[in-house]
């Protein structure tokens, strides 16, 4: 059975152009449009589509007032459409925290510079959104003003998202092993916005190790997704620029569209950001951070790799576990794309597969302060 999609935008050129892409692909099929938010509310919960496309600027009712009605109303996985630029990249964030699971750039040249290749992309993320299935409820994560507000800013509002049609695996406490680590590296890319911020929000701000961060993202956006970050995390995090020297309880962004490796340099190391070559498939890599990391910390390193799309980070975590590194993944109970924590599963390279409510816990524990 096709996956049904509803496309909204207000203009009439962009309606037409992502319907024409998504009838393309047999397995999708556009059961309607709307041309603003009010619209969408409406057609979603007269149509139950699979998924949402939608635009944020529209008239009478923008798309992050959208989400967040339809996230209450007919919870339904929404890829949004956003502009790369600092205004783009808060406006989709804002999205995301309101339930949107996905986004890509609104042309269509900044997604792939070949277009086949960028309609690819869209067609493998509405069919990869469009393949949860069942509910189950989140807990919303506000934004306090200042770090001091954390705990006054954390929302209790349940919403639901569909997820994978699997039992879910029963929870358990992940004992810590005892071992000694000098840095945290995290991977991700489909739903890892939110994920991270899941996660990191729950550290101390006297982490013991410095945290590398890898999610992939235009160039536009990162700055603003470490600023956010870091106005919400107990942690400092910044966007890593060359010549960071790492320090315990920081968190380093890798900034979209290049590279970020380690290198040797004081007690931790030091990142050095490369532009890459144009032939890379992705900007920052996972596998790239995650290789020059086992050179210089080896065994040394828990690295986690977190929901996303395809397999990037799984040659650079064989790496890593040669070395002597430990491996998680997520379990896909709680991805919204199972795709590189299940390479990194598959190739028997994790040695935990650990729920999103249980991460971060499991990471403070097995770190050695908790």
């Amino acid at each position: 059975m096709a996956i049904k999609v509803l496309v909204v935008d207000d203009s009439s050129f962009f309606r037409r152009r992502v319907s024409e892409i998504v009838t393309k692909d047999a397995d999708l099929e556009v059961i309607g449009t709307a041309v603003n938010g009010a619209d969408a509310v409406k057609l979603a919960a007269e149509l139950k589509p699979d998924v949402i496309t939608m635009d944020i600027e529209m008239p009478v009712m923008d798309g992050i007032t959208a989400v967040r009605e339809i996230m209450a109303k007919t919870p339904t996985p929404i890829l949004m459409f956003s502009s790369l630029t600092h205004d783009g990249a808060k406006a989709t964030l804002d999205a995301l925290e309101a339930g949107a699971l996905d986004f890509l750039p609104k042309r269509f040249e900044d997604i792939a510079t070949n277009k086949d290749d960028a309609i690819l992309l869209l067609q493998q993320r509405i069919k990869a959104l469009g393949r949860r299935r069942i509910y189950r409820p989140i807990v919303r994560l506000s934004t306090p003003h200042t770090k001091a507000q954390l705990t006054s800013g954390l929302s209790t509002s349940v919403r639901s998202v569909r997820e994978p049609a699997i039992s879910p695996r029963a929870s358990s406490r992940v004992r810590a092993s005892g071992k000694k680590y000098k840095l945290l590296l995290i991977g991700t890319s489909t739903g890892g916005p939110v994920a991270l911020q899941k996660i990191l929000i729950k550290l101390p701000a006297n982490y013991p190790h410095p945290i590398l961060l890898i999610q992939h993202m235009p160039a536009a956006f990162t700055p603003a997704f470490a600023s956010r970050l870091n106005g919400l995390c107990q942690i400092e995090v910044k966007e890593a620029q060359s010549g960071d020297q790492l320090r315990p309880g920081m968190a380093y962004l890798a900034p979209g569209g290049m590279q970020m490796m380690l290198e040797r340099g004081g007690a931790y190391g030091r990142i050095k950001v490369l532009a890459g070559t144009a032939d890379m498939n992705y900007k920052p890599s996972v596998d790239i951070t995650f290789a020059s990391a086992s050179k210089i910390a080896g065994g040394e390193i828990l690295a986690v790799v977190l929901t996303g799309m395809g397999a990037d980070g799984r040659e650079g975590a064989r790496m890593l576990k040669s070395a002597g590194a430990t491996i998680w993944a997520q379990d896909e109970a709680s991805c919204v794309v199972y795709g590189m924590p299940q390479a990194v599963t598959a190739a028997g390279l994790s040695t935990q597969s650990i729920g999103l409510e249980e991460m971060a816990d499991s990471i403070i524990r097995e770190s050695g302060n908790g």
